[in-house]
């Protein structure tokens, strides 16, 4: 009896924005590798083709519609020569455009939420015996994570595990809460079996994710809601794991649990993302971003006694709606008083049917783009400044990948910079102790400690 291999089918994914849309590519891929689907790395080649899609940044849905067209020429191109091929639109885009995808790019062929993308096979399914565009965007978040499967790749040495999804905080800005609903926490057990898995598979570093991961309050074995300093304290004691980090955080829910959960957990790593947006408690009050400039630095003070070594990061808007010259030299105070060593800064662009983009007084274009110029100068020195101080130390380097010359290995510090050294034995996945002695601009160089020590 001849036993026929499955036909394995291609899949390309191309993601955009944020870690946690990253995630959601990683276990789409996993969801769909049972259904006879492989990862490809060429769109020309793929059968199966999804954008996951950002609506963070300005005109994301145009520049969706744009890919869409490119794709819409590969498409017959392929149906020329006897290919099928299947376009699926998914993540913040698709939430928020749904409908209006369909009706303006009919080379669509499916359209799922965020919330939704676990039935991603159902749909393809669906699709191979009704035809049509096919729409699912509901929001039972608890839905998803119970249908992922608990098997997950794993590509590098550093992974990313999501916790916590959705926003309650309509900051006025942002479309969030409107793309990914309200914030839902993965129970305890959940996230600790999938660390696990990442952990067996190779991740020495696990980032968790969520739109206000210091929002966490998951169920725990213990029959209490667990917030993000226990869980990170149970998670640091997986053997094999090294390193922690969480990404993004909000100022309303940095408690006194995860604050002294950095100043003693060794594999919780000295660097914090903290966004305050900006430095005038007007704007900070119109942003609807519930803290002020004075409790936002009080924060920073807490949090650097119980690690005085924390490196900061930041997310600053400039240019919002209401934003005179007095609350942005407001803005440039506390970036000055905090001294980030990283941060991100963009211009305020409004997003439909958030309460920002029908404020008055919106600020002129060339009065943001200068603004943002001189607000980027400044956080460019800071962490020049911060780099900079880093020459001389030995740091603890996880090694991720070879570098461009031989024997060169590249790696992160504990800040989250890129290193370069060279270690021609030094094995992916390994920290090994590396003496700071050259500052680039995206990254650090430096000598391996314990070859130093064989040459004296």
């Amino acid at each position: 009896m001849i036993t026929r291999s499955p036909i394995l089918k291609k899949l390309f994914i191309r993601t955009y924005g944020c870690q946690m849309n990253v995630y959601d590519s990683d276990r789409m891929a996993d969801l769909l590798k049972p259904v006879g689907y492989t990862t490809s790395a060429q769109v020309e080649d793929a059968e199966l083709i999804v954008l996951n899609t950002c609506h963070i940044r300005e005109k994301a849905a145009e520049k969706v519609y744009s890919e869409l067209g490119r794709l819409r020429i590969l498409k017959e191109e392929r149906a020329a020569q006897g290919k099928d091929t299947t376009i699926v639109v998914a993540g913040c885009v698709a939430q928020a455009e749904g409908e209006e995808i369909i009706r303006r790019a009919p080379v669509v062929d499916m359209v799922v939420g965020p919330q939704s993308y676990h039935r991603l096979p159902e749909m393809i399914a669906r699709a191979s015996r009704t035809g049509g565009a096919i729409l699912e965007t509901d929001f039972p978040p608890e839905d998803k994570f119970d249908a992922l499967p608990k098997e997950v790749s794993v590509t590098g040495v550093s992974a990313f595990l999501t916790i916590q999804e959705g926003c309650d905080k309509f900051c006025t800005f942002c479309v969030v809460p409107y793309t990914r609903g309200a914030e839902y926490s993965r129970p305890v057990a959940q996230i600790i079996t999938e660390a696990k898995a990442l952990v067996a598979g190779g991740a020495r570093e696990i980032t968790l994710l969520g739109q206000n991961v210091n929002a966490y309050h998951g169920a725990g074995p213990d029959g209490e809601n667990w917030g993000l300093g226990p869980l990170i304290r149970n998670l640091a004691k997986l053997r094999g794991l090294e390193r922690l980090r969480y990404t993004t955080s909000h100022p309303r829910d940095m408690d006194d649990e995860l604050i002294q959960a950095h100043g003693e957990i060794e594999e919780l790593m000295p660097y914090l993302h903290l966004p305050v947006q900006a430095g005038s408690d007007r704007i900070l009050k119109a942003m609807n971003r519930s803290h002020t400039a004075q409790s936002y630095l009080d924060l920073i003070k807490k949090i650097r006694t119980a690690r005085p070594d924390i490196a900061l990061s930041g997310d600053f808007i400039v240019g919002f709606p209401g934003e005179s010259d007095e609350d942005f030299q407001a803005t440039l105070a506390l970036i000055a008083e905090v001294k980030y060593a990283s941060a991100f800064s963009f211009k305020y662009s409004s997003r439909p049917g958030t309460p920002g983009a029908a404020l008055p007084n919106q600020v002129p274009e060339d009065v943001k783009t200068a603004r943002l110029a001189e607000l980027q100068t400044l956080i460019r020195s800071q962490q020049e400044s911060f780099n900079a101080a880093c020459i001389g130390l030995v740091l603890p380097v996880l090694v991720e990948k070879d570098g461009r010359y031989p024997g060169q290995k590249i790696g992160r510090s504990p800040y989250l910079q890129s290193v370069h050294f060279m270690a021609p034995e030094a094995e992916t996945g390994s920290i090994i102790k590396v003496r700071i002695d050259q500052v680039h601009t995206n990254s650090l160089a430096g000598i391996l400690v314990e070859k130093e020590a064989d040459a004296a």
